[in-house]
């Protein structure tokens, strides 16, 4: 790793389901590990991520995450890392994580656990970033994520109900966060784009949308950024659509029943760009044109 590159967590979250976020932060993960020494942690209790790389028995294990979120017993983070092929570390989640929201909310700092016991032990010193996938509703898992990472990215899809999750993201865990801590939001990722965008689709509505907004555009990577005088040009013929985004792919499909990540099941995939992108924002801390 860089001295010019700071140790950082980031966690990969928006408050709806099947957007597409444990791809987004597995391959993030993986494309990560080009840059130094990575711990990909799986918070979310359906533990899609933690089965798609193909680690169910971990999943199943007598000794959980939720134990040592919950300090039950002596059992560190340490002890239920296991090493992967794929040259980043799993954190594996447990379907006993489901417990814990309800066993944190009366706790002493309930909302620094996943802080104390996982980033403030290994980043750094074992890691040099650790990616957390977190649930897709709110609650105190999702606000241990944010207090331990103090990083986002939010991953959306073409669609009201992507675009609607969003703004509950914001509105219900980023923006009551904020009251407290710093969080910075590193990336808005446009993902599962299939759609042209010289026409009125949702695909070109989102994008539209996300690109042209002030609150927004400085988020958006460059694999997705049209500027309003290229969104014109488009309009007028005078330039070939683009196909921004994290586009729909066969290969990512595959690749998950695999259980592998992109860059390893297929590594001359088009998308492989995208997501070394993202490793280079979380790693810069931030977008840069």
């Amino acid at each position: 790793m860089s001295d010019a590159e700071p140790t950082r967590a980031v966690s990969v979250v928006i408050l709806k389901g099947g957007v597409g976020k444990s791809t987004i932060s597995m391959n993030l993960a993986r494309q990560l590990t080009e840059r130094g020494r990575v711990l990909f942690a799986d918070l979310d209790p359906n533990g899609h991520a933690t089965n798609g790389l193909g680690f169910g028995d971990a999943y199943r294990d007598d000794l959980t995450l939720g134990d040592v979120i919950l300090d039950q017993g002596d059992a560190t983070a340490g002890d239920l890392i296991v090493e992967t092929p794929f040259g980043f570390d799993l954190l594996p989640s447990s379907n006993t994580l489901e417990d814990v929201e309800k066993d944190l909310a009366g706790a002493l700092q309930g909302s620094a656990r996943v802080k104390t016991k996982i980033v403030d032990p290994l980043l750094g010193e074992r890691y040099d970033y650790i990616v957390f996938d977190c649930p897709a509703y709110p609650g105190m898992l999702n606000n241990n994520a944010l207090v331990a990472t103090q990083n986002v990215i939010i991953p959306l899809e073409p669609g009201s109900s992507s675009i609607g999750g969003y703004k509950r993201t914001m509105d219900r865990l980023i923006k009551p966060a904020r009251e407290y801590i710093d969080i910075e939001v590193l990336a808005l990722v446009p993902n599962k784009l299939r759609e042209r965008i010289d026409q009125r689709t949702e695909d070109r509505e989102l994008l539209e949308n996300l690109n042209t907004a002030e609150a927004t555009q400085g988020k958006i990577p460059n694999f997705a950024r049209i500027t309003s005088a290229e969104f014109d040009a488009i309009d007028d013929g005078e330039m070939k659509p683009p196909k921004p985004g994290v586009r729909y792919s066969a290969a990512l499909s595959k690749s998950l029943k695999a259980h592998q990540p992109l860059l390893d099941y297929d590594p001359e995939n088009s998308q492989v760009e995208n997501f070394e992108e993202l490793a280079s924002i979380v790693a810069n801390g931030g977008v840069e044109r």
